[in-house]
């Protein structure tokens, strides 16, 4: 398949490059590793974040009384709980990211990108089954 531009990583940069170069007319794919949004929605930023905000709620309800409200008798909490609404919270947004893909009209691919000669993407899926894809532009956007 050939591509006007090739976007490798699905990160904060590669999605919203790929969105933008759709949006300018660009016949465009996001090769992804794992899962759209790369590892700050997926496992840093966003579930870390998801995990705080559940810990300020614990405390709040330990600080009921300083806030004007009844005293909560022996707050406590289900960390099994708390690790699924951090994954779900990670889980809805990296939705929201297959779905502006899915409006700009961007192809998906998942698997390990591998630039090669001649403006060719080489991607490994899952399997191992390996892909040729080539493009006029190849932006690499896989983080830090």
């Amino acid at each position: 398949m050939n591509y006007d531009i090739i976007v490798i990583g699905s990160g904060p940069g590669g999605y919203v490059t790929a969105i933008r170069a759709a949006q300018l007319g660009f016949k465009t794919a996001v090769i992804e590793k794992e899962n759209l949004g790369g590892i700050c929605l997926n496992w840093g930023c966003i579930p870390t974040k998801a995990l705080l905000k559940s810990a300020h709620v614990f405390k709040y309800l330990q600080k009921a009384e300083e806030f004007g409200l009844n005293k909560v008798e022996n707050p406590g909490f289900d960390f099994s709980k708390v690790i699924q609404r951090s994954r779900g919270v990670a889980t809805k947004m990296s939705g929201g990211i297959a779905f502006l893909m899915k409006k700009n009209k961007i192809d998906v691919i998942m698997g390990t990108a591998k630039i090669q000669k001649g403006k060719k993407v080489a991607v490994v899926d899952k399997d191992g089954k390996t892909t040729e894809y080539s493009a006029e532009h190849i932006i690499i956007a896989t983080g830090a």
